[in-house]
């Protein structure tokens, strides 16, 4: 048993969604050796220090640290563990996340919604050197990186620099928890409260009073007004 553990890819998760967390690895235990997780940026970047996983299956929004979620935690982890290839799962698909974890040095990008099966092949993808998108996000991550100096199309308004190495700050975006962001952004690119719910693994209730306080906080009165918000900084 020990012997066939040790041919398989150590795979550490991250995600402060526990039960997410706790379905991705029931998702990969058969396939890989499932080393560590963790849930903050701390937690993080102790974790792989300790553990040096080969793949590190990476949220982008993850609280703690310096306020720079999955970049912070690839940036500040890659020290401990140079050989580490990050993967990030996420369920947002907005361009300035995207671009936040590849100019910090991910492998690849993969949204919530993969399933078990192309996940599985996505891990050992990155894990054998290939970059792996998922196929919504592959077409403007080619472009960005085709492109030069500022024109890259990934913004980092409310996200974390890599090049500078550290956070860099919007105000109005500041106002909102990691989570109040997550709801955010699925509410203004349309997702109804029971997709959200589903998305996030949180009750439909939960959902309403993030919306409510999300409104509250942006001074904003009703989800059209989300969406002309979020689509101004580009963040959806």
């Amino acid at each position: 048993m020990n012997e066939e553990q040790s041919t398989k890819i150590r795979v550490a998760v991250v995600d402060d969604h526990e039960m997410f967390r706790a379905g991705v690895i029931a998702t990969l235990r058969d396939s890989f050796d499932i080393v560590g997780q963790a849930a903050d940026v701390p937690g993080s970047v102790a974790m792989i220090a300790q553990t040096k996983p080969q793949v590190v299956l990476l949220d982008v929004h993850v609280p703690g640290g310096e306020g720079g979620g999955g970049a912070e935690i690839l940036l500040k982890s890659r020290p401990y563990s140079p050989d580490t290839v990050f993967l990030a799962l996420s369920v947002s698909d907005a361009p300035q996340d995207v671009g936040a974890v590849i100019r910090a040095g991910a492998q690849g990008y993969v949204t919530k919604t993969i399933t078990g099966a192309d996940l599985i092949s996505s891990i050992k993808q990155v894990h054998e050197g290939y970059a792996v998108f998922s196929p919504k996000l592959a077409g403007f991550v080619l472009s960005a990186f085709q492109g030069s100096g500022s024109g890259t199309g990934f913004g980092t308004t409310g996200g974390f620099d890599a090049q500078a190495g550290g956070p860099v700050r919007d105000e109005e975006l500041d106002r909102l928890s990691a989570r109040e962001q997550e709801v955010m952004r699925l509410i203004a690119r349309g997702y109804t409260y029971k997709e959200v719910a589903a998305e996030l693994f949180i009750s439909i209730k939960t959902v309403e009073t993030h919306v409510s306080s999300v409104l509250r906080k942006l001074q904003l009165s009703n989800r059209t007004e989300l969406t002309r918000w979020a689509a101004d900084r580009r963040i959806v």
